[in-house]
């Protein structure tokens, strides 16, 4: 039986699961900020993903926590929740969390059912396109707050939302009438009455909550830029700044230390030094994180339904991009990941991450090498990585309360610069127009609308050109010839004279699926009315779907009534399946009439021939 830790390479561990931890710890506190839900979500994600991942997942070297990709589709999820609560964090959490525990759990599922091995037939032009719009989102929305620009607290642009926020409340009286059996015609005094002990800051806080959506996304940033522009704190945009200086130029200087890390340190230590009036981030709490029981007892279906898609996409992605970091690792130890069993570690950890309050996260390829590289060799690495940052949770969180938020939108800054696919962009101007429009279609769509389905849309337009690609490259290969010995095979060079009449030959070369079956059933109109023998050849059609089978038997049924002999030549194994499972063969082609090879099958013509 193999131990379940191997504690020969503990010193390699160790150091590899410190300086992994390290470079997290910043990323986490920003991905955090960034989610929606503050640095503590991010935290917590990181501890229990990466400790709970490590340990049921099925690649030693990985470390695991938020990521850029999960982070940004995670906002949408935070987002959308929050405005369905009105604005209120704390009302919404439980919802949020849901959808995060449920996304954990659909991944479980993936591999149990053994989904990790198909996880690589997601075309790269939709992996790219996601990949970079994921870059440019993030990239986009740190703006805002690297020049320390927040819109709900911009009181003239707060101010436009005033008429619109009245109205939600004044709907949402009559909702609550309606709901209470109050009939606003009979009883319109009740309305009046609630509607004069509507307060200021109900409207306030309504109007911020619209303020902020409004600026929410790509979209919104590109419409508020012009506002932020005109009212840059200098403070928090130096402090931004100075962030990505210290990242990209420390990196010049040596690849040891993290760059992210002494940026961070740096920023904040003149911040707090200098005691500068700059804006901090949200308080982290101090404590050993707590579940969120409020998951149980405040569940309804009813708010998380419409998120069902959402936790799916959240699940597959979270897959994604855990196994092709686990690829990486693979490439880097010689060794070999299980995917499945990676995927049942990751939602583990995002599972158990949720139900403590943290945002999802996958594995990250940045942190598995530093990991790697630092010595890191088993699934205690990415266990101790969680267990310094609930160290540093425990130890340091007042500390890191007072860490500048500008510095958390400068490293987001560079998160989303470095996330971008530059070599899949370089490669526009190569690639078939087919290739590039999907990659510009998922780019343009995540962007601009809506990351889930854009992503859907991406894998349908891929679908749908590549099965038009096999389906046209099937017709072209396939060839209907009546003994032409330009197109004939070499053993169908030497056929009789007084054959050449009376057969005609068709060949199937490739798939018969349900994007080829066009050309397959054009067979009959083609045939010449000499032939009075049909000879399928089948030895080069790995495969058949439902598709074209029916296709098949519609052709052989045509045929047999027109009076032909159809011989079945060299049928692989799946193929005959399926013609056997629909009794294609015997009933409408007798077994003698399914032969092996083509020099068989000009024997039995002689043989049978009138």
């Amino acid at each position: 039986m193999k131990k379940l830790f191997d504690f020969k390479h503990f010193k390699g561990d160790l150091f590899g699961g410190i300086t992994a931890g390290i470079v997290a710890l910043p990323l986490a506190l920003a991905f955090g900020v960034s989610s929606g839900l503050g640095p503590s979500a991010g935290l917590y994600g990181a501890i229990f993903v990466s400790f709970f991942a490590a340990l049921f997942g099925g690649t030693n070297t990985q470390i695991s926590g938020p990521t850029a990709p999960m982070t940004a589709v995670s906002m949408v999820v935070i987002a959308g929740i929050i405005a369905a609560f009105d604005g209120d964090v704390s009302n919404a959490l439980p919802a949020i969390l849901t959808v995060f525990l449920l996304s954990g759990l659909m991944q479980i599922g993936l591999g149990l059912i053994g989904l990790g091995k198909y996880i690589k037939y997601i075309p790269y032009p939709v992996v790219s396109g996601f990949m970079t719009a994921i870059g440019i989102i993030i990239l986009l929305t740190q703006i805002l707050p690297s020049v320390g620009y927040y819109p709900k607290e911009d009181s003239e642009f707060v101010t436009q939302f005033k008429p619109q926020a009245e109205e939600i409340i004044l709907d949402n009286i009559l909702k609550d009438e309606a709901g209470e059996g109050i009939l606003v015609l009979e009883d319109f005094k009740e309305t009046i009455t609630r509607a004069e002990e509507i307060t200021q800051d109900q409207i306030l806080k309504e109007s911020q909550t619209l303020a902020s959506s409004e600026a929410s996304g790509v979209i919104g940033a590109l419409k508020v830029l012009p506002r932020a522009l005109q009212n840059i704190i200098w403070l928090e945009l130096i402090l931004a700044l100075g962030t990505i200086l210290i990242i990209y130029g420390f990196k010049r200087i040596t690849n040891k230390v993290p760059s992210t890390l002494v940026a961070l340190l740096v920023m904040s230590g003149i911040a707090i030094g200098f005691n500068l009036n700059y804006r901090p981030i949200e308080e982290i709490p101090s404590g050993l994180p707590l579940p969120n029981f409020a998951i149980i007892t405040e569940f309804s279906l009813g708010s998380i339904t419409p998120y069902i898609f959402t936790a799916l996409t959240l699940a597959l992605l979270g897959a994604i991009d855990s196994l092709l970091t686990s690829v990486v690792a693979d490439n880097m130890t010689k060794t070999k990941h299980r995917p499945n069993k990676e995927l049942i570690g990751q939602g583990i950890g995002n599972s158990i991450g949720a139900i403590f309050g943290g945002i999802p996260g996958a594995g990250a390829t940045i942190r598995t090498v530093v990991n790697i590289n630092a010595g890191g060799k088993t699934r205690l690495s990415g266990m101790i990585s969680g267990v310094l940052l609930l160290v540093i949770l425990l130890a340091l969180g007042p500390i890191a309360s007072q860490i500048p938020a500008a510095v958390l939108a400068g490293i987001l800054i560079t998160v989303g610069i470095g996330v971008m696919d530059y070599k899949g962009l370089k490669a526009i101007p190569k690639m078939p127009r087919t290739e590039v429009s999907i990659m510009i279609v998922v780019l343009v769509l995540s962007s601009v609308w809506n990351l889930v389905y854009a992503v859907g849309i991406g894998l349908v337009i891929a679908s749908l050109m590549f099965m038009k690609k096999i389906g046209d490259m099937t017709e072209d290969r396939s060839s209907i010839e009546s003994f032409d010995r330009s197109k004939a095979w070499p053993d169908e060079i030497n056929i009789p004279k007084d054959l050449k009449e009376d057969v005609f030959i068709k060949h199937i070369r490739g798939p018969l699926f349900f994007g080829s079956t066009s050309y397959f059933q054009q067979l009959v109109k083609q045939i010449p009315p000499t032939a009075n023998t049909i000879i399928i050849r089948m030895g080069r059609m790995q495969y058949m779907d439902q598709s074209g089978l029916y296709a098949m038997e519609d052709v052989l049924i045509d045929l047999i009534k027109q009076g032909k002999v159809v011989l079945l030549v060299n049928i692989l194994e799946q193929p005959r399946y399926m013609l056997e499972r629909i009794d294609i063969i015997p009933d409408l082609i007798p077994k003698d009439q399914i032969i092996d090879n083509f020099k068989s099958c000009l024997i039995w013509i002689k043989e049978n021939k009138n």
